[in-house]
């Protein structure tokens, strides 16, 4: 066991995972010489050479295409999106080829499409994205998002091994700001499996990656007063994992769900209408969501702040559901 960060794992993971299998290799604008826009690649060039660490030119649609022609030869390609939002430069080869490709011709498309989301760092409206609602409507995508490092690494190494394309979406703003401790053998995650990050009874808070860490801190300073809220961590995006989801709420009968997208027709829409229709006699509380303004993410410190869900926000309605 050694104790890293978020970043670290994601390194460690990738490193590990080209050392024992040959037919992986990565993708991106200048993750090679340069180590990554965040060093998570720094030293692969030097410990694999150019042809399994790859620099790409500025042309996301061009790469993706390139590496999803790989991976149906054969090859286990890792594309790098320096930040998400850049992701929809390369949206058809996503959508219209690497997840409908097992579909229509039965050969698989072992991609993992690796991509800095998030806010609270100040990178504006280009920079601070969270786009996993717009591959979880694709049927053939798997979507992850950890929220640990223990859960980056297994679940990284999980979306290598699987045979259909992962979107793999990495909080930037957790990259060094949080820390654990991580088993130094072999491990997978599996995808599709969500987890109880804190168990209780009066509520069932369901979140995911950099939002975890914010649920978890306004479970604590309510449990002072008394109420115990349950946090559950989605991890897996799609497949969700509505057996967890279902199970915490028929106990609490009451759900509050959390995400950092912006609120319309974000994941949260999907997870309450999941709850309502399958809950429905153990709900004692409407479902409520919490989640970004529906406006681009500003520059300002102060602006973005007010964009996003806060401890206060979630901690006034999580306050509204208990009194309910």
């Amino acid at each position: 066991m050694a104790v890293i960060s978020y970043l670290d794992a994601i390194s460690h993971a990738l490193r590990e995972e080209m050392r024992r299998d040959p037919t992986v290799f990565l993708m991106g604008e200048d993750i090679g010489v340069f180590g990554g826009a965040f060093k998570v690649t720094r030293g692969f060039i030097e410990e694999f050479g150019e042809e399994r660490v790859i620099d790409t030119p500025i042309s996301e649609s061009g790469f993706t295409g390139a590496a999803c022609g790989a991976a149906i030869m054969g090859f286990r390609p890792v594309v790098e999106f320096q930040f998400a939002d850049f992701i929809a430069c390369a949206f058809d080869q996503i959508v219209n080829f690497a997840a409908k490709c097992y579909y229509r011709w039965g050969i698989p498309v072992p991609v993992v499409f690796r991509g800095p989301s998030g806010g609270g760092f100040r990178g504006g409206p280009y920079h601070s994205q969270n786009p996993e609602a717009w591959f979880t409507h694709v049927a053939g995508l798997k979507v992850v998002q950890p929220s640990t490092p223990y859960e980056a690494k297994g679940l990284l190494k999980a979306a290598i091994r699987d045979n259909n394309p992962v979107i793999y979406l990495e909080h930037k703003h957790l990259y060094r700001r949080i820390r654990e401790e991580v088993p130094d053998e072999d491990f997978e995650i599996p995808i599709g499996v969500a987890d109880v990050k804190r168990d209780g009874t009066d509520l069932t808070i369901v979140t995911y990656g950099a939002m975890v860490h914010t649920c978890l801190g306004v479970a604590e300073r309510l449990a002072a007063e008394g109420a115990e809220i349950e946090v559950v961590d989605l991890r897996s995006l799609a497949p969700l994992d509505k057996d967890t989801i279902l199970a915490s709420v028929s106990k609490t009968g009451k759900a509050l769900v959390v995400h950092e997208a912006q609120l319309t027709s974000g994941i949260g829409g999907e997870v309450a209408a999941i709850i309502v229709e399958s809950c429905w006699d153990a709900l004692d509380a409407p479902v409520k969501r919490i989640g970004a303004l529906d406006v681009p993410i500003p520059f300002s410190p102060t602006l973005e702040d007010a964009v996003l869900p806060s401890e206060g926000k979630i901690e006034a309605t999580a306050r509204e559901l208990l009194e309910y």
